[in-house]
């Protein structure tokens, strides 16, 4: 078990792309950082990343893997760990630099108390959440089987490796036409299944604009054949040929343990899950705790969630910065009003 500090100026809770770009920001301003991650990245059933520069198709965990190295070559620590709770625990005073080479510092790295499941907890001035969501499929057997290869939900991670195949759009919400529609860019075959969400006259308008046909039915079954997705199967029995299926997840954010601090996820615009709030940096209604990638922005790709981190680890360090310079300008003010008397 990796050996822990008793305190951080920052810890990061989860080690994606924007949880791992937030701590390198942050490390290479000197800050003491620990990132925890629970192990279970979002994308690790997919077998690439697209649409990140310099890095398209990088299988995720390789990608997890150089940040970690990139993290760690500059002092920061990252373990593996789920957090159980987060706690404010007194008000930072804090000083200059990293709160380990501040004399007399002890408090300022107190604000907040990280648990872990395993029993161990780190102390910490800020908080930087980036958990990412858990996609919930529906419960059709032999969906989830498929889920990051031949069933996917984004043109833009996925819509490349189905271009030209014969795609269904499995409608299970608001967003089902949008996203069929999307796919027309890529191939000409393209099937609308309803479902659970028939499409309105306005939508229906669209799909058939679009040479989209629309089958009704409740879908019970996606089929494979050796090893790949062949179709799905209707309640009615009906067998749908298809090469890839397209699904719309509900998006659950995985930052349940922020409730004691006040914050609750809250519905997503787009009526496919819940997200955290936050301001364009990152930070939340509660003070020293922000939040990036896909806990607050369910749509970020990789590299939008990569950045939403590196602004929110700049953002965490200025605070600190001017917290720092606050506290300096108080005691400077003390001590000429003492020479003064």
């Amino acid at each position: 078990m990796t050996e822990l500090n008793e305190s951080y100026d920052v810890v990061v809770i989860g080690g994606g792309a924007a949880g791992l770009n937030g701590a390198l920001m942050l490390v290479r301003q000197r800050r003491s950082v620990l990132v925890i991650d629970a192990g279970a990245p979002r994308n690790a059933p997919a077998d690439g990343v697209h649409g990140l520069l310099g890095r398209e198709g990088m299988p995720p965990l390789e990608l997890v893997a150089l940040g970690r190295e990139e993290v760690r070559g500059y002092g920061g620590h990252v373990v593996t760990g789920e957090v159980v709770a987060v706690d404010r625990v007194g008000d930072s005073a804090t000083g200059a630099g990293p709160s380990s080479e501040v004399p007399g510092n002890d408090d300022a790295s107190r604000e907040f108390r990280v648990e872990l499941a395993d029993g161990r907890a780190v102390f910490a001035r800020r908080i930087l959440v980036t958990t990412g969501l858990a996609d919930e499929l529906p419960p059709i057997a032999g969906l989830r089987e498929r889920w990051g290869h031949d069933v996917l939900h984004c043109p833009y991670c996925h819509g490349w490796e189905v271009r030209d195949q014969r795609v269904a759009i499995l409608a299970t919400g608001p967003m089902a036409t949008h996203q069929a529609l999307l796919f027309t860019q890529l191939t000409d075959d393209i099937v609308f299944l309803s479902h659970t969400a028939a499409p309105g006259d306005e939508d229906a308008e669209k799909l058939a604009a679009q040479g989209i046909r629309v089958i009704d039915g409740e879908v019970v079954e996606v089929l494979t054949d050796d090893g790949k997705l062949s179709g799905v199967r209707l309640a009615d029995g009906t067998v749908i040929d298809r090469d890839a299926v397209v699904v719309g997840p509900r998006f659950s954010t995985r930052a349940t343990f922020l409730a004691d601090l006040g914050l609750t996820p809250e519905p997503h615009p787009s009526g496919m899950g819940d997200h955290i709030p936050a301001d364009p940096t990152g930070r939340t209604a509660v003070p020293g705790v922000w939040i990036a990638g896909n806990a607050t922005d369910p749509m970020a790709q990789v590299g939008a969630a990569a950045a939403a981190g590196a602004m929110a680890g700049a953002q965490i360090n200025a605070d600190l910065v001017m917290t720092a310079t606050s506290a300096a300008v108080d005691r400077l003010r003390a001590s000429e009003s003492a020479a003064v008397r």
